[in-house]
């Protein structure tokens, strides 16, 4: 179950961290998975003894190539039963990207406001309530968080 949160939970281990990139004006980038054909947040898995923000910062450069600053704001969790873990969304600010060649699932990015990621989320996926949530979640975290 998907649930909003402004802090990292505690009580279980969290064993996967997906990140929603933002800019200084507010636009956002999605990574396109070539293999799903969809736009996706950027993350996975923690391998090892991986640090929460050792996984994302490797995850952000596998996947886009893609530096983003230390402060990053939790805004979502997904609570697997089967694991007994958490998924978190956070949101971080963007750095800058470095020159990258797309070798994996991901091919690419797209740069957008909240509005046009969710047009395009509707007309690649129809009606894809989960990915709409973790949009509504990030925009309204991200209206607090872009300004500090």
């Amino acid at each position: 179950m998907l649930k909003k949160i402004v802090e990292l939970p505690t009580d279980k281990k969290i064993a996967g961290v997906h990140c929603i990139p933002i800019t200084k004006d507010g636009n956002i980038v999605m990574a396109w998975d070539k293999d799903e054909q969809v736009l996706t947040t950027i993350g996975g898995r923690m391998e090892g003894e991986e640090t929460l923000e050792e996984a994302l910062d490797r995850e952000l450069m596998e996947e886009v190539g893609l530096v983003v600053s230390g402060e990053r704001q939790p805004f979502a969790a997904w609570y697997w039963e089967s694991t007994d873990t958490y998924t978190v969304w956070l949101l971080a600010k963007v750095d800058h990207f470095v020159p990258y060649e797309f070798e994996n699932e991901k091919t690419g990015y797209v740069i957008f406001n909240f509005e046009t990621a969710r047009q395009m989320i509707k007309q690649i996926e129809g009606d894809s309530r989960f990915r709409m949530e973790i949009l509504t979640m990030a925009e309204d975290c991200a209206k607090h968080y872009i300004s500090a």
